[in-house]
């Protein structure tokens, strides 16, 4: 982590075009499939406002979406952008992949399909006489 947070302050200070050009070449080596994006190291300020406003000149967007944690409110610090057509995701992932956004760098990735998660199995079984058991451990007051 700390490693990341070092090359962000570096990235951040260095104006350089050759090291955001490596960087960015290096990002850009897959080609797009699908017109959706995944967005990284969002600011936990970042809105779904912010992010259209950002995305909305490479072309038209179908959705801007910031994950929010449930618990806490706040951005999980990435989010999904889609586009109509794949040449206008790919023409924003180019224009915005290592660019500041609130502050951060961020990074501009193709959006993998979601994995299928298996089935949830009850955390209560019932056991032989009919009663359910709990399992938890500790103090349950």
């Amino acid at each position: 982590m700390a490693f990341f947070s070092g090359f962000q302050r570096l990235l951040r200070h260095s104006q350089s075009p050759l090291v955001s050009s490596q960087f960015t070449s290096i990002r850009l080596n897959s080609t797009l499939t699908c017109p959706k994006l995944f967005v990284s190291g969002l600011s936990r300020q970042t809105t779904d406002e912010k992010l259209t406003e950002a995305f909305s000149p490479f072309g038209q967007l179908v959705e801007a979406k910031v994950i929010i944690d449930r618990l806490s409110g706040r951005s999980k610090g990435f989010a999904f952008v889609t586009y109509a057509t794949v040449e206008e995701a790919e023409k924003a992932r180019e224009g915005m992949n290592a660019k500041f956004l609130d502050g951060w760098v961020i990074f501009v990735d193709p959006a993998k399909p979601r994995e299928p998660r298996p089935p949830q199995q009850s955390q209560s079984q019932p056991s032989q006489t009919g009663f359910t058991v709990n399992k938890t451990v500790g103090w349950c007051g």
